[in-house]
């Protein structure tokens, strides 16, 4: 059986370069989204080998990027070095997050985490993003992959069009008051 939980299980795929997610650059979208929104404070969740992270502050938002593999924070520790940037590194369970980051972000990116984490996660991945995002924060993502059931297998496993709207709802429901 899989075990996504375990960071040895992510690490074994960037040691064996079987990271077909990966574009080599940032995310064209994200490029784009970035030139239409205000520098702040953002976090990429599963951030691979960080082109987006770098990109972002490039473009001067303040960036946290986490991950599960150590080879992957150590390309993303190059990079930012290499292209003069600061990048907030963290290699760790995403999960443990909720204490030190309590409505820290303006912006919280989504690409490819959400079908990576084991499904019976899900519920706690929502409740991180509701406890980092800042009141009227942005949850921005692009979720794979949709129309694959979770039954299929994964990683990837499949995202529901339901789980989707359900997370965005839960974090656009954030009372001032919170």
């Amino acid at each position: 059986m899989v075990n996504v939980n375990d960071f040895k299980f992510w690490e074994d795929i960037y040691l064996n370069n079987d990271t077909g997610w990966d574009l080599g650059d940032p995310t064209p979208v994200f490029i784009e989204i970035s030139k239409q929104i205000k520098p702040g404070k953002l976090i990429i969740l599963g951030c691979g080998r960080g082109y987006d992270a770098v990109m972002f502050a490039k473009k001067g938002f303040e960036v946290t990027a986490v991950d599960f593999s150590p080879s992957a924070v150590n390309f993303l520790s190059n990079l930012s070095n290499k292209n003069k940037v600061k990048v907030n590194i963290i290699q760790e369970d995403l999960f443990i997050l909720n204490e030190r980051y309590i409505n820290h972000f303006d912006y919280v990116i989504e690409q490819t985490c959400f079908c990576a984490i084991d499904p019976n996660r899900r519920i706690e991945y929502e409740k991180l993003v509701r406890t980092i995002i800042k009141v009227n924060g942005s949850l921005i993502g692009l979720w794979f992959p949709l129309g694959k059931r979770i039954k299929e297998g994964g990683p990837p496993w499949g995202v529901s069009e339901f789980e989707v709207k359900s997370i965005s709802k839960s974090v656009l429901e954030l009372k001032p008051s919170q």
